[in-house]
């Protein structure tokens, strides 16, 4: 049996031929989220691809505190079989340290690469696009190819005889926390995305890495599809019709999209139809997780005795004010609206938050509270859209269930756009 990398290698190849079949890309951090795509995978007989970020996972821990062989446990302890599940970096390369000088940033982003093909994620998407402290205004093209080329001689250095490691190159997605409102979001010019390719073939080649290029299975490009605060942007097939014929010039290539979460389950077919083999899905995963855990605090709160309450939602907001780093500057307003979007916006800064103690804590009593039967009418009133799931046995009436079952929810449009 073809190892799991060579099965996305082969899938993508596939769709760049064909317009069928593809992978959903779950980038989270969270056990319950990866639970929820590994289960589902599974179920439909498909390859699973989790992954995690530069920001949440690196030599320093990152934003979860976790080293990638940390992540690479939670995802065999989740459950994914190294068969039929791939691990994938994404947007690996200086961004976390773009603050300081380029140099000392490509040195880590080069240490972070070398731990995460340690430690046995196979599927590396490069991203130098970010400048540094000392870089011009504007990084220029060149530039990024050539730092994403650094990146990759590292991958292959460090990478073992019987580990198949495969690319993605690509930067032109949205800036971290989504689009602005009135922005108006257009699909990759083809040139753009030729004059990449090109570029990058150019530059692993001047790397010593050029046999390296040929297992670049994908390109990131935007599509047209992007979400804000409160904002989607819906996929519009006709205009991102050009950038589909411009796959024909991308010998052994496909697209990957980022920022893919809530668009419409027809959107995703015809995504893949479009030679997006691999759909990326973000915030979507633990928006659907906070919208249940918030279900589950109304129901607590006609369960349980006010003093013996987890407080979930009262202890967000007081870790997030405390600590407002990964969420200030990404929301404006007046106080009300701030608070508002904390809670609710589709970008969901909240993920940042679900491993900090007091809110671990704050779940893992709302859990416990709620470790009974829970009563059909509040099921109904609160969780409406598992209702009939429950009545029929098919999602079992406890909280974890519930959270796992509105993830999986999130990711069935993904799951049925993406099978052959």
């Amino acid at each position: 049996m073809a190892s799991s990398t060579q099965q996305l290698i082969d899938i993508v190849r596939a769709n760049r031929d064909s317009g069928r079949g593809g992978v959903t890309s779950v980038c989270t951090a969270h056990p319950i989220a990866i639970e929820a795509a590994l289960s589902l995978a599974r179920e439909r007989g498909q390859l699973a691809l989790v992954e995690a970020t530069c920001n949440q996972v690196n030599q320093y821990g990152g934003y979860t505190g976790m080293l990638p062989a940390d992540f690479v446990r939670l995802v065999r302890d989740a459950g994914g079989d190294p068969s039929t599940t791939v691990l994938g970096g994404d947007h690996l390369g200086p961004q976390p340290w773009r603050g300081g000088a380029a140099e000392d940033a490509m040195a880590k982003a080069e240490a972070m690469v070398a731990d995460y093909v340690r430690a046995g994620f196979t599927k590396i998407h490069l991203d130098c696009s970010m400048r540094c402290a000392d870089d011009p205004e504007i990084l220029d093209e060149a530039t990024i190819a050539a730092r994403a080329a650094r990146l990759a001689r590292v991958a292959e250095s460090v990478r073992g005889d019987a580990q198949d490691v495969c690319y993605v190159v690509g930067t032109e997605v949205p800036p971290p926390g989504g689009m602005g409102a009135g922005h108006a979001i257009a699909p990759t010019a083809p040139e753009a995305v030729l004059e990449t390719v090109e570029l990058h073939r150019r530059a692993f080649a001047q790397a010593s890495v050029a046999e390296a290029f040929e297992r670049v299975i994908a390109v990131v490009v935007q599509p047209g599809v992007e979400f804000g605060n409160e904002e989607i942007v819906h996929f519009d097939a006709r205009s991102a019709r050009p950038l589909a014929d411009a796959v024909a010039a991308l010998p052994g290539l496909a697209y990957e999209a980022h920022s893919t979460d809530y668009q419409r389950p027809e959107a995703y077919a015809a995504l893949v139809r479009a030679h997006f083999a691999i759909l990326k899905v973000g915030p979507a995963a633990t928006f659907a997780l906070r919208e249940m855990l918030f279900a589950l605090e109304a129901i607590e709160a006609e369960l349980v005795a006010t003093d013996d309450r987890s407080g979930l939602s009262a202890t967000l907001e007081t870790v997030m004010l405390d600590s407002p780093g990964q969420w200030q500057g990404h929301y404006d307003g007046d106080a009300a609206t701030q608070r508002y979007l904390r809670r609710f916006s589709f970008s969901d800064r909240v993920r940042y938050y679900w491993s900090a103690p007091p809110v671990a804590r704050a779940v893992s009593m709302l859990m416990h509270n709620l470790s009974r039967p829970l009563p059909l009418p509040l099921i109904s009133q609160f969780v409406p859209q598992l209702y009939d799931a429950i009545r029929t046995g098919a999602v079992a009436a406890d909280p974890t269930s519930l959270c796992r079952a509105n993830v999986r929810a999130a990711l069935v449009p993904y799951a049925d756009a993406t099978a052959t």
